[in-house]
């Protein structure tokens, strides 16, 4: 017996000494031989990581007026098993339809859904429309949640809200176009967001640190940093005030002609910095879901037409170039053959024997093709197509910018093509770089809608600066053509472009007016692709405006009808927003020479001060506000003007000013007036104001302004409502 537990004994020693002795190698095997890598696998336990993301960058106009920017977001998260737990299922599923938009069957199929073990759901997320919500809106659910804690006692109610950032532009649809949007994954679609996403995303950061088992960061722990990298703020070329100007415009004439869509571009020609670019229809950023697909496409860069007479510019340019070009010598009008196929004028039986200038005031197409086909022909016709940038990109900040295609191969396709139709096809932002190229001298220009971009950490700021392509032709050539086009506008009785006329300033442009191809059947005989384009004031040009109306209503309009007065309307108040003041005297000539008073400078004083200077001048005035301190005034200082004219001292921020009495006022200061009023105004009559009318259309105020010469009878002010009754 006494053997039996010695053997035993023995047995089970040394099973636990072998176990001792395996179990010590392990240890060392662990400890020793394979330590790092088991170091390694502890610091990946005790290691914590978080990721560090940056803001992506603001997008501001030229002023610094934000057009884009990130602001916080929230996400609507739905707790079933709790809803359920405390019967909230109904007044949930109302309120939440109630708040979000979001159909009640959809939210209960939500609230009701269960997981593969037949359990309802922890937490589930309210897409699409509780995805991303304004601080309003989530303000509203966090009220709901308090009066929900009150009547049920829970903390916890089956409702909360997740915290994030989105993508916010402050004005809604304008250049909705040229800004894009992220959808709400974040992603970029369209506009610069797209194409300058990279510099506007920066970089992810990340930070390390090592902690205990209960997550507490221990003291003597590495730490490793990688700080985020913010996105770059990008300055646009964009002038928010003239962006507003040409969509209000566009708008306009997009109500009054319905065409498919409408396009306007206006640009500085000195530097082809974009100063507003439009299309309609467009879309609302904020809402991007609630838009059509044909409401993002962007016709400034990627719509082909057939630009019509506007093209002309390039021919006459080329003709002038050259040398070719006679304004007094003769041509018969009305048709021409080419290759034994007649190409007619608009007027197809012509005006007769005309010179060359009364051929480009009327827009002759025969006069065009004997410039283009005939004295440059095909080969230089070609060459000064492709130096003024057509069938190139312009190479634009914007992603999918087409070429286009000018490729005439037959001789009547060379001779149409000299005046716009046939085998051209043209984007608008190529329009506007050749003709700004005529305006400023002769040089062909990038266009671009970036002025400065910079870096939010070192504060670097990159400046974009004019690049010049190539010189197309001489400034001498270009002040020829300059003058040339100017009579378009100025000759008031058979320029075709006498609609963009503007007292005061020298507008140069062109009409277009292009027959649509219909697919399989030709030339259409009622579709119409109708374009103005143009420059002012002629000399020192600082705007040129291209405005394309593609099937307008009327079969009959064309670009100096349809075109030509948006046109107008946004150089206007474009100039009148730069400071461009028009080279004219408010001074009636019925005035007698020398009665006349110099207006001075009253910005900036006390009301009683302005006062003061005007009374010892004799001068009337009026004061627009209850301000103390003048911050405008109308006219501007050093204008000439008849002591029995009023000047304006506007006193308060321009939403809060009434609408002045504009009585005997000059076109041009009451325009100016309703410029800073941001009203429309609409005038009839020529000469001074004898009277206005303030009346509504489409819920929107307009100011109608009687004008008439300044020894006409003044008439009485009056308001009229939108029916027409005083």
């Amino acid at each position: 017996m006494t053997k039996r537990i010695k053997l035993r004994t023995l047995l089970v020693g040394g099973l636990i000494t072998l176990l001792f002795v395996v179990l010590v190698g392990r240890i060392y095997w662990v400890q020793v031989v394979n330590a790092d890598f088991w170091s390694e696998k502890a610091r990946e336990v005790w290691s914590k990581s978080e990721k560090l993301f940056p803001v992506r960058g603001t997008i501001e106009d030229r002023d610094g007026a934000v057009l884009a920017m990130d602001v916080a977001a929230y996400t609507v998260i739905v707790k079933p098993k709790v809803i359920h737990k405390l019967n909230l299922e109904a007044v949930i599923v109302s309120k939440l339809h109630l708040v979000l938009g979001k159909p009640e069957a959809e939210i209960r199929s939500l609230i009701e859904a269960k997981n593969k073990d037949g359990n309802y759901f922890d937490q589930r997320e309210v897409r699409k429309e509780g995805y991303k919500i304004d601080k309003s809106v989530a303000d509203r659910l966090e009220r709901f949640k308090d009066e929900l804690e009150k009547q049920t006692g829970e903390k916890d109610n089956g409702i909360f809200l997740t915290t994030d950032t989105k993508r916010y532009y402050p004005n809604n649809n304008l250049a909705s176009h040229i800004l894009g949007y992220l959808n709400r994954d974040g992603k970029p679609i369209m506009g610069l967001e797209a194409s300058l996403n990279k510099q506007l995303t920066g970089e992810e950061g990340e930070i390390k640190y090592q902690k205990d088992g209960n997550g507490v960061i221990l003291e003597n722990g590495t730490v490793s940093f990688k700080p985020s990298h913010d996105g770059d703020n990008i300055k646009l070329t964009i002038d928010m005030e003239i962006q507003h100007y040409l969509e209000e415009a566009i708008k306009e004439a997009y109500v009054k002609y319905q065409p498919k869509s409408i396009t306007a571009i206006a640009a500085d020609p000195q530097t082809m910095e974009i100063l507003g670019m439009a299309n309609l229809p467009d879309f609302n950023p904020n809402e991007y879901w609630k838009a059509a697909p044909v409401d993002f496409y962007d016709h400034s860069i990627k719509s082909l037409y057939e630009p019509g007479s506007t093209f002309k510019i390039v021919t006459l340019a080329g003709a002038v170039q050259e040398g070719l070009f006679d304004p007094e010598a003769k041509y018969q009008s009305g048709v021409i053959k080419i290759a034994g196929s007649p190409i007619h004028d608009h007027n197809r039986a012509g005006w007769g024997t005309i010179t060359y200038l009364e051929g480009l005031k009327r827009s002759s197409n025969v006069a065009f093709v004997k410039l283009g086909y005939e004295m440059l022909k095909a080969d230089r016709l070609m060459d000064y197509i492709k130096k003024f940038g057509f069938s190139q990109k312009t190479g634009i900040e914007l992603n999918g910018e087409l070429a286009g295609v000018v490729n005439p191969t037959y001789a009547t396709e060379v001779a149409t093509a000299a005046f716009g139709q046939g085998k051209v096809l043209v984007t608008p932002i190529q329009q506007v770089a050749a003709v700004a190229a005529v305006a400023n001298g002769g040089k062909l220009l990038v266009p671009h809608l970036v002025k400065e971009i910079e870096d939010p950490v070192t504060k670097k700021v990159t400046v974009t600066k004019p690049v010049v392509v190539r010189q197309v032709i001489s400034e001498k050539s270009a002040k020829q053509v300059d003058e040339y086009l100017e009579q378009v506008v100025s000759d008031q009785k058979i320029g075709t472009g006498k609609n963009a006329y503007i007292e005061g300033y020298r507008v140069a442009g062109k009409t277009g007016t292009a027959q649509k191809v219909v697919k399989g059947k030709g030339y259409s005989s009622d579709k119409y692709v109708v374009s103005f384009i143009g420059f002012a004031p002629v000399g020192n040009p600082k705007i040129v405006v291209y405005v394309v109306v593609d099937e307008p209503n009327d079969k009959f309009a064309g670009g100096g009808t349809v075109a030509a007065p948006v046109f107008k309307q946004i150089v206007l108040q474009s100039l009148r927003h730069m400071g461009v003041s028009p080279v004219v005297t408010t001074v009636s000539e019925a005035q007698p020479k020398g009665q006349t008073v110099t207006v001075p400078d009253l910005a900036d004083q006390s009301l009683n001060q302005a006062q003061a200077q005007l009374k010892s001048r004799a001068l009337a005035y009026e004061v627009v506000g209850k301000g103390s301190k003048v911050l405008q005034q109308i006219p501007k200082a050093g204008t000439a003007v008849a002591p029995a004219q009023r000047v304006y001292l506007l006193t308060e921020e321009r939403s809060k000013l009434p609408i002045p009495n504009m009585k005997g006022l000059s076109l041009r200061d009451a325009l100016e007036i309703c410029s800073i009023l941001q009203m429309r105004c609409y005038t009839v009559g020529e000469g001074f104001v004898s009277s206005q009318i303030l009346a509504k259309q489409n819920g929107e105020n307009v100011l109608k302004l009687m004008l008439a010469p300044p020894d006409a009878e003044l008439q009485t002010t009056e308001t009229v409502n939108e029916s027409g009754k005083k």
